[in-house]
């Protein structure tokens, strides 16, 4: 835990959006143990925050992350250490979907293994055209399990298949017309892509955006019929949020909204 003093994890907010931006660029942005923790205290203050509207995870140097680190994890070859590592890796990947704001992935390099299960836990993701993703342990002869449970609720079956178990990458594009990621833009325009939606999820009223992304993830563990009887609640409970009152008041009376 040498690294526990470094700046691994930049914070910066700026009118409801919080910037978190990876930053071990020399070690590809890799997960450390520090890096983990350094992550799940964020997350977990963001949680409680209510300035924050909307999340945006970001990296510096060549690669958004590159996964694990490999160097610290051989370390220590003992499989109970490898199972707290790898629960604490999945707690973070459940704490960007349990943040009450979108989470949208910033990715401008490589996305690896732990580093792709990331962008596939985000709400949304905004790559440019360089980027590339790869859930490439089984090069190593180690199946990216974990990972898996992302990917495979992002892509489709045979998709996130053939990347687990060929290891090979895919291009932005790619990613993007397979359901990775929703958009591949210029690298100089990743900075402006990412922010414009960023700024237009800041433009919709908060508590219907929390209600919703909630609702949406808890449904997908459900029967069909048990889904729709969820939605339906929830929907009831928001119309019934003075945004919501104001919103229909508003497009009723043909003016902009003024929301809270």
């Amino acid at each position: 835990m040498q690294e526990a003093s470094q700046d691994l994890l930049l914070r910066h907010d700026a009118q409801g959006i919080t910037t978190l931006t990876l930053n071990r660029p020399a070690q590809f942005n890799a997960l450390s143990e520090a890096m983990l923790a350094a992550l799940q205290a964020q997350l977990d203050a963001l949680e409680q925050d209510p300035q924050v509207r909307c999340v945006i995870l970001a990296a510096n140097g060549r690669a958004f992350c590159a996964g694990h680190d490999l160097r610290e994890m051989r370390a220590t070859p003992e499989q109970a250490y490898y199972q707290q590592l790898f629960d604490r890796c999945s707690r973070l990947m459940q704490s960007l979907r349990a943040l009450p704001v979108p989470v949208i992935a910033k990715v401008q390099g490589l996305a690896t293994a732990a580093g792709c299960q990331m962008v596939a836990a985000c709400d949304l993701a905004v790559a440019s055209e360089g980027a590339r993703f790869a859930v490439s342990g089984i090069n190593v002869g180690l199946f990216c399990s974990t990972p898996a449970v992302a990917l495979t609720r992002n892509l489709p079956i045979k998709r996130a298949f053939e990347m687990l178990v060929t290891g090979k990458f895919i291009d932005a594009d790619t990613a993007a017309q397979w359901g990775l990621i929703n958009q591949a833009v210029r690298a100089d325009e990743l900075d402006a892509a990412t922010e414009a939606l960023a700024r237009e999820i800041c433009s919709k009223p908060a508590i219907s955006i929390a209600r919703g992304k909630g609702m949406v993830y808890r449904q997908q563990m459900m029967a069909l019929p048990d889904a729709y009887a969820h939605a339906a609640e929830v929907m009831a409970c928001n119309i019934m949020d003075a945004e919501a009152m104001e919103g229909i008041q508003a497009f009723l009376e043909k003016r902009a909204p003024q929301w809270q």
